[in-house]
């Protein structure tokens, strides 16, 4: 047998299937890709940015994990809630909720830096679309809410900052979307 009549076995483990578009009368193979975005290096205006940046990158590798699960957590505690009827079984989920959530973080939580906790709520706000403020109000009240604000901004944070990736935060979203692309 010549190689040209030779017949290739296709293992089915292996083989891509691709979406199929007709146009006319023809079928095109399809495929959608997912957006990139196009991001140029950070210029450095001098060294003190530089090593700004580089303290930022390190902290939002280590921040940026808990403000995502953050936000998944929120999503299932909000899409679990909207099934309860009552607002003593509403009530009851969510302490249930906050000591599962106090177990499972309060101990890598206390280790981060101020640094680290102003840019976590910085980063809980990108994520969720809503203040630490708003969060605390909405799931535990509004006295809750005053008592954390109080104490975060004796320690020179606050829960109400929004993020602003146009703005003060476009540091850290040049450094988001680098890290989201693989390229750091």
């Amino acid at each position: 047998m010549n190689a040209m009549t030779q017949e290739k076995k296709i293992d089915p483990e292996k083989a891509i299937y691709l979406e199929q578009k007709v146009i006319g009368t023809d079928t095109m193979p399809h495929i959608n890709l997912h957006e990139i975005k196009i991001v140029t290096p950070w210029r450095f205006k001098n060294k003190r940015q530089h090593i700004r940046y580089s303290k930022l990158l390190r902290n939002i590798r280590i921040t940026l994990p808990y403000a995502r699960m953050a936000s998944q957590k929120l999503n299932a505690i909000n899409q679990h809630l909207s099934t309860m009827e009552t607002e003593k079984e509403r009530k009851a989920y969510l302490k249930k909720a906050e000591k599962e959530l106090f177990k499972e973080f309060e101990k890598p939580l206390r280790k981060l830096t101020f640094s680290q906790g102003r840019l976590l709520i910085q980063l809980i706000d990108r994520e969720t679309g809503d203040t630490s403020y708003n969060l605390i109000k909405e799931y535990k009240g509004g006295f809750s809410a005053f008592f954390w604000q109080s104490i975060a901004r004796l320690f020179g944070s606050n829960l109400k900052s929004e993020y602003d990736a146009e703005g003060d935060d476009k540091m850290i979203e040049h450094i988001i979307i680098m890290i989201d692309n693989g390229m750091l």
